[in-house]
């Protein structure tokens, strides 16, 4: 692990910054990006890196959480829900973490992720409609207000039983590859379910922190948890997170999908040729 002099601290708590913000904004957790650059810029095993981004995707899960869900953004009724088979799998990725090999993994996350993003960049390029309540009333249907957009949006949620087997997919990605699983779990909602982008991505952070945190019990008891590295990233990624909160609130729900898009098929890209290169 390098030495935290004051350039490497600084350096550290600025990318914890980026992370929060973009972790709580997009309802992603920020992994994707915190794992390749413990590993890659700062040499540190594999399995440390995912711990340490667990451990900060529970940070930015704490500091938003209560804010969405106070401001009625959050949908908890869904995200209780979908957080148990979330939180199972998640359990199962961390434990199955040093057998499966996470090239097949990659391979198979990679290849879900690129229509993913063709879907999420369809939809975002797509006219606004008013909201669609034609599905029959559930019990997981609820409202919020947009501040962007001045409106009251009510929404209907469809799909819950798929949905809840996909999230238990989405949590074993979390618990294997510590990226959280929020990068399945806003298209999951937004596509599949039909919670509108800004809801998924509020309610996806209020998920990944329980799933998150039930992996990082794994890791903590195997002693893989770089507790000062991870205390420094920690306190940028708290930051961020409150940042992340002013970004989601402000910005138009269309601008987020296109911007999920293109982070969904960077990641792809990413995984796949590292998938590739391992086989």
């Amino acid at each position: 692990m390098p030495e935290l002099g004051a350039f490497n601290f600084l350096a550290l708590v600025s990318f914890g910054v980026i992370i929060g913000l973009m972790g709580s904004a997009m309802g992603i957790g920020g992994g994707i990006f915190m794992v390749p650059f413990l590993v890659l810029a700062l040499k540190l095993p594999i399995h440390q890196a995912v711990a340490a981004s667990l451990v900060a995707i529970v940070a930015t899960s704490s500091a938003v959480a209560a804010v969405n869900v106070e401001r009625g953004l959050a949908n908890i009724r869904l995200g209780i829900t979908l957080e148990v088979t979330t939180a199972l799998g998640s359990i199962a990725g961390a434990l199955i973490a040093s057998r499966l090999p996470a090239a097949a993994m990659q391979l198979m996350f990679a290849l879900t992720l690129f229509p993913v993003s063709v879907l999420m960049f369809l939809k975002g390029r797509a006219s606004p409609r008013g909201p669609a309540l034609s599905s029959p009333p559930s019990a997981f249907d609820s409202a919020f207000f947009d501040p962007a957009s001045a409106a009251h949006t009510p929404y209907s949620v469809r799909n819950i039983t798929p949905a809840s087997f996909i999230s238990f997919f989405a949590g074993s990605l979390s618990g294997l590859l510590g990226i959280g699983g929020g990068i399945v779990q806003v298209p999951l909602m937004n596509l599949l379910c039909g919670v509108p982008m800004k809801a998924a991505a509020a309610t996806s952070n209020f998920i990944i922190g329980v799933s998150a945190a039930a992996s990082a019990y794994v890791y903590f008891r195997k002693g893989l948890v770089p507790l000062e590295l991870t205390a420094v990233i920690v306190t940028g990624v708290l930051i961020g997170s409150f940042l992340g909160i002013y970004a989601l609130y402000k910005a138009r729900s269309e601008r987020l999908q296109m911007v999920f898009s293109a982070l969904t098929l960077a990641v792809a890209v990413k995984m796949l040729s590292g998938a590739l290169r391992a086989f």
